[in-house]
């Protein structure tokens, strides 16, 4: 898809496909005014009207006005911009719930994206996800790393909406490793002492996954790409007076190491587990109590699905 904001700056969003051939329309990010296919130059404009298509003057019954582009619903929420496929989407603040309200204090939408990595990784999108969401894996993947931060979770919480999350407290700040603790950088003022005292995790179902700890913000966006690959975004935020410190540039690397150490040790153990899902044998074992909300959203998802049939 392509998403672009008018000069208003209200959103939109379109399947990134020409109404001529299929071509993909735009690459990559930007600015622009117009949006033009590079094949037969099909142009588009950011409503997603086609305004000129050349050449096409001497083709029968050729009406503009009814090859624009393929239109989705959009909407911003907390800072986030949520897109839907579907022809007649459910109302975005059902779906969230009570997400706002419990995460009020980190007041997302004023928070500073500063970093944005992509990579693939050779598991199922949903392997991806719930690996983000449960305590189970860290004292056996993340040793000497990550585990001995974080301590065990809370009991889990009852939410409303399409999303689940826990918290758990922690030794020093769960977005640095256990190395830097000392580099830590200022809390976010309006958390409470148990919010700044550890790191909620939170599951916007299907694709998306948050911590918020007392700095700011880490998460990963999941894309699947069929069955066996998927495509990651991780994104870093902090609060606007955060990235004015002048030490912000140099602190914050230590904490992308962290993320970046976590999950280089994490894919490689996704990875195995995909490789095991295949065998005719992989049959579905029990949950731990450490991780609660990869069994809600097993139910939540089984839902989905029996519901479509």
């Amino acid at each position: 898809m392509v998403v672009v904001r008018d000069d208003e700056g209200a959103l939109s969003a379109y399947a990134n496909t020409c109404r001529h051939r299929s071509t993909q329309v735009m690459d990559g990010e930007g600015h622009c005014t117009r949006m033009r296919c590079p094949f037969h130059f099909w142009t588009y404009g950011l409503d997603g009207r086609l305004l000129g298509a050349p050449n096409m003057h001497q083709t029968e019954d050729f009406d503009r006005d009814e090859h624009g582009l393929h239109e989705f619903a959009v909407t911003e929420r907390h800072g986030f911009a949520f897109v839907s496929l579907e022809a007649s989407p459910p109302s975005i603040d059902h779906w969230l719930g009570d997400f706002g309200v419990i995460h009020a204090r980190w007041d997302l939408a004023s928070l500073v994206t500063t970093r944005r990595r992509e990579f693939t990784v050779d598991c199922n999108w949903k392997e991806f996800a719930e690996v983000f969401n449960e305590y189970y894996h860290l004292p056996y993947v993340h040793p000497g790393s990550i585990s001995d931060t974080y301590d065990d979770p809370d009991e889990p919480e009852d939410v409303v909406g399409a999303w689940a999350t826990h918290s758990s407290t922690t030794q020093g700040t769960g977005g640095l490793l256990e190395a830097d603790q000392a580099k830590a950088l200022p809390r976010i003022g309006a958390l409470t002492d148990r919010e700044a005292g550890g790191v909620r995790y939170s599951w916007l179902h299907p694709t998306l996954v948050i911590a918020t700890g007392a700095e700011g913000m880490w998460m990963y966006e999941v894309y699947p790409d069929g069955p066996n690959r998927c495509r990651c975004a991780q994104v870093v935020c902090f609060p606007a007076e955060t990235v004015a410190l002048d030490r912000f540039a140099a602190v914050a690397e230590a904490y992308y190491e962290r993320f970046d150490v976590a999950i280089a040790e994490d894919i490689p153990m996704l990875e195995r587990q995909h490789r095991g899902m295949q065998s005719p044998f992989a049959e579905q074992g029990r949950f731990s109590y450490l991780e609660p909300n990869v069994a809600r959203f097993a139910s939540w998802y089984a839902d989905r699905l029996l519901s479509v049939a």
